[in-house]
């Protein structure tokens, strides 16, 4: 792999904000256009980023494929927990009125915090394991 100086140092400037940005978009999704989906694409570009600049094998050290395969089942979990919750205080499935009886209001900005919070982990981790398949065949210290 080629080392270019010039991408190097403008990706480590820009990949903090990139992650910044998908933060503001995870926790601004409550209340306007954003959410979970839209703020793990945007994590998963700069991971992709960053690994397109600084190599596989230097991605795979920040970010390993078990933690990866970790990452997205545990949203699929905050996700579907969420849900299976609702169902256990007496709801329908993701009836985020159930988490605060007396204030529903605060039951749905919890409930829809925690699913967006799953679907962003989700999404982000799902991106990179994606495009380390594929930036990984024929690479036999890949194939785990």
């Amino acid at each position: 792999m080629q080392h270019h100086l010039i991408l190097r140092v403008l990706a480590k400037f820009i990949i903090p904000f990139i992650v910044l940005y998908a933060l503001y978009v995870q926790f601004h999704g409550d209340f306007g256009p954003g959410g979970g989906f839209q703020a793990g694409v945007i994590v998963g570009a700069g991971m992709i980023l960053y690994t397109l600049i600084f190599g596989l094998e230097n991605a795979a050290r920040i970010a390993p494929p078990g933690f990866l395969r970790v990452m997205a089942a545990i949203g699929i979990l905050i996700y579907a927990g969420t849900g299976l919750a609702a169902l256990l205080l007496g709801g329908n499935y993701l009836d985020y009125n159930q988490f605060n009886p007396h204030h529903p209001a605060h039951g749905q900005e919890l409930g829809i915090f925690l699913v967006e919070l799953g679907v962003g982990v989700g999404v982000s981790a799902t991106m990179t394991l994606i495009f380390f398949a594929f930036s990984g065949r024929g690479r036999e210290e890949h194939k785990r």
